[in-house]
C-alpha cells in the first residue's frame, strides 16, 4: 500500500466511539421520554426533568458524599471539558453539518450549532427530504421546539418554499403529534410566529414590512403560488395553528 492509502485506525476508533456514545444518549433519552408518558406526569417541566436526568444513576453503598474525589459524580454537570474534547469540537466545527443519523444530528446540533443563524443555515443546507429521512422514526426529545424556534427567528421571505418543505417533512416524522403536544408555551408561540411570517409573505400586495412581493423577490407563477398556498393551509392544520 502507498503512504496515502494507510488507514488511520485510531481516528476511525474515535469516530466510532463518538457515534456509539451519541446513539446511546439518544436511545436513553427516548426511553425516558416513553417512560414519562406512561407515568402520565403532571406537567411538561416534570417530563423534561425526567428525560434530562436519564443519564444519572443511583448512588451505591460504597459512594461517599464527602471526602476527596478525583472524578465528578455527575460528569454531565461539569462545565469544563478536557483538552481532547475541545480539540475534537474545534475540528468538527470546521466541517460541514452533514449528519448521517438522528443521533449525529442531535449531538452536533447541541454541541456545535449554538447561535440562531448557524442553526437556521444548517436546516436550509439539509433541507426537508434529508431531515425527514433522519427523523423518520422520531424527532428527539425537545428537538422539535428547537427547530421551530430557529426557523421562526431567522426565516427569510426568499427561503419560504424551503421552509415549507422542512415543516412538511417534520410533520411526517414518527410520533409528530406527541412531540407537538410537548412543546413549551414559548415554543408554541414561536410556531405561531413562524406561520404568521409565512402567511404574510404569501399575501398579495404589500407585505407586513411595506414591501411588495416583487421587491422581496417572491414573484412566482400562479400555479406555483397556488401549490404553496395549499401546502401552507395543510401545515396550519398539522401544526394546530389557529
Amino acid at each position: 500500500m502507498e503512504r496515502n492509502d494507510i488507514i488511520d485506525f485510531k481516528a476511525l476508533e474515535k469516530e466510532l466511539q463518538a457515534a456509539l456514545t451519541a446513539d446511546e444518549k439518544y436511545k436513553r433519552e427516548n426511553a425516558a421520554k416513553l417512560r414519562a408518558v406512561e407515568q402520565r406526569v403532571a406537567s411538561y417541566e416534570e417530563f423534561r426533568g425526567i428525560v434530562l436526568a436519564s443519564h444519572l444513576k443511583p448512588l451505591e453503598r460504597k459512594d461517599k458524599i464527602g471526602g476527596k474525589r478525583t472524578v465528578a459524580w455527575n460528569c454531565h454537570a461539569t462545565q469544563r471539558e478536557t483538552s481532547q474534547d475541545e480539540a475534537t469540537e474545534i475540528s468538527q466545527e470546521k466541517t460541514l453539518f452533514q449528519p448521517e443519523t438522528s443521533a449525529e444530528f442531535y449531538r452536533d446540533w447541541r454541541r456545535h450549532l449554538r447561535s440562531g443563524p448557524e442553526r437556521y443555515e444548517a436546516l436550509l443546507q439539509l433541507g426537508g427530504p434529508k431531515l425527514g429521512h433522519l427523523f423518520q422514526t422520531d424527532v428527539g426529545f425537545g428537538l422539535l421546539g428547537d427547530l421551530l424556534v430557529a426557523l421562526a427567528d431567522q426565516v427569510r421571505p426568499a427561503d419560504r418554499l424551503v421552509v415549507l418543505g422542512i415543516l412538511h417533512s417534520l410533520a411526517g416524522t414518527g410520533r409528530f403529534a406527541l412531540n407537538l403536544s410537548l412543546l413549551s408555551p414559548a415554543e408554541r408561540e414561536s410556531c405561531r410566529d413562524l406561520f404568521q411570517k409565512l402567511q404574510a409573505t404569501s399575501a398579495p400586495g404589500p407585505t407586513e414590512e411595506g414591501l411588495s412581493q416583487k421587491e422581496w423577490g417572491l414573484e412566482e407563477q400562479p400555479g406555483e403560488l397556488q401549490e404553496e398556498e395549499r401546502l401552507l393551509q395543510e401545515l396550519l392544520v398539522l401544526y394546530q395553528v389557529d
